[in-house]
């Protein structure tokens, strides 16, 4: 009887536990579909990152992008599944192609590559 009990907990944090994680990736779907609305449409490359999970990086269609970091990379895959984004293997080529900079990117590189400070490194 005890161990039907301890069962049943197990049973029921596990299930707790599952429903967290899928509102968590509900969430970041809809954040990627955001995303693509509010640029035309979207792309993604994911990329695992370690014991932090996954970064999702968004392509717009405009040009536009940015990234989402997922706690893991199935998390990242189902939530870009979920919001019916195109996913690719790499980020070269038309993906990359499709980038749209603008001058805080171009001169934050160029400070990078010419031993510049870095944003936010102090000086």
């Amino acid at each position: 009887m005890a161990d039907t009990q301890v069962d049943e907990k197990r049973d029921a944090a596990a299930d707790r536990k599952a429903a967290g994680l899928a509102r968590q990736t509900a969430r970041l779907a809809g954040r990627i579909q955001a995303f693509g609305r509010e640029h035309g449409g979207a792309e993604a490359q994911l990329a695992y990152i370690g014991e932090r999970g996954a970064r999702i990086v968004l392509v717009g269609e405009d040009g536009g992008w940015g990234d989402l970091v997922a706690p893991s990379y199935a998390m990242a895959q189902s939530a870009a599944e979920q919001a019916g984004v195109t996913v690719h293997e790499s980020f070269d080529g038309d993906l990359a192609a499709k980038v749209r900079t603008g001058p805080y990117e171009w001169k934050r590189m160029a400070g990078i590559q010419l031993g510049g400070s870095r944003a936010g490194a102090g000086g």
